[in-house]
């Protein structure tokens, strides 16, 4: 079982339009409404998978009474922690050549009695977990250090720990040794403190990220791929992409692919490049089925193209 950790989710509304022209009627061509937060879309991945997942996370009013209800539809249990504001709604507008805009929502602001809730249901929902995968923005009110209290419980609880987060909650985090942290590009950048030019510069910095107690980094590279840095060596991979529909939660499903294959070695790198690949070709945050899967169109390697330039460097 995978438990996820959400403290900052959202309802999603994806519009698809022909193009984005500021100052104009702009007339949609297809609407989706989903569950979102990205620790709520590796959930939605991994119950695509067949696979049983538990989603804790923090709802409040008619947003999150929705939340509750998508995620039922899609056969996900979740663990509601109640909250006095209303769960944040966004908006993404998708156009038909692959650009994406997001407009996100700040959220609720948590109480003390609320965050205190929030970790004991987290603590709660543990037992039997195979992983737990805490991930996305804390909301306001939350301390930068949450999440490394919900690593050292985890860890005391004898549960593997995946976190995907950016900035000081994710620095803070480190120091607890969570098993596999998974940062983009430019958290990565971020994390480190400089510019990232080559898949080379990503690789060391993904390196420097474990010697500041990370595991395992799987970092996400977009369009240039991913990599995999743990103790037992570095991995690159590459997967092949037809169309581009929408990379809303293409991360997120990179990272439940990751997991449902033991989260360790090329293996799983290869089963997070399937799995982020036919995210990016599917409608909105709509997340791929095992159907949806072109194991064939993955490339992982343990020789490391160092001095290949990143598509979009990072600076």
């Amino acid at each position: 079982m995978i438990l996820t950790v959400t403290p900052n989710p959202s309802l999603d509304r994806t519009y698809e339009v022909p193009s984005l022209d500021r100052g104009e009627v702009v007339r949609a061509t297809g609407e989706r409404v989903d569950p979102g937060g990205k620790g709520v879309n590796v959930s939605r991945a991994v119950a695509a998978a067949g696979r049983r997942t538990v989603a804790v996370l923090p709802l409040g009013g008619a947003p999150g009474a929705l939340v509750a209800q998508l995620l039922d539809a899609q056969g996900i249990e979740v663990a509601p922690v109640p909250v006095e504001g209303p769960t944040r709604s966004n908006i993404a507008l998708a156009e038909s050549d692959g650009v994406l805009t997001k407009i996100n929502a700040p959220g609720p602001e948590l109480s003390a009695a609320e965050q205190e809730l929030l970790l004991r249901t987290v603590y709660r929902q543990s037992a039997g977990a195979d992983w737990i995968a805490c991930c996305g923005s804390l909301p306001r009110g939350l301390d930068p250090s949450w999440y490394a209290e919900v690593v050292t419980r985890a860890h005391a609880a004898g549960v593997r720990i995946a976190l995907d987060t950016s900035g000081p909650a994710l620095t803070a985090a480190l120091s607890g040794q969570p098993d596999v942290v998974k940062p983009n590009a430019e958290e990565l950048a971020e994390a480190v403190g400089r510019p990232l030019a080559t898949v080379g510069d990503a690789a060391k910095a993904a390196g420097e990220l474990r010697e500041m107690g990370a595991k395992a980094v799987l970092a996400s590279l977009g369009a240039d791929g991913q990599l995999l840095v743990d103790a037992d060596g570095t991995w690159f991979g590459t997967a092949r992409v037809e169309t581009v529909r929408s990379n809303v939660g293409a991360g997120d499903s990179s990272l439940a692919g990751f997991l449902i294959a033991g989260g360790r070695g090329p293996e799983a790198l290869a089963s997070a490049l399937a799995h982020g690949a036919a995210a990016v070709q599917t409608p909105g945050s709509a997340m791929p089925a095992p159907s949806d899967l072109d194991p064939s169109a993955v490339t992982v390697t343990a020789d490391i193209p160092v001095d290949r330039a990143l598509k979009e460097p990072v600076t």
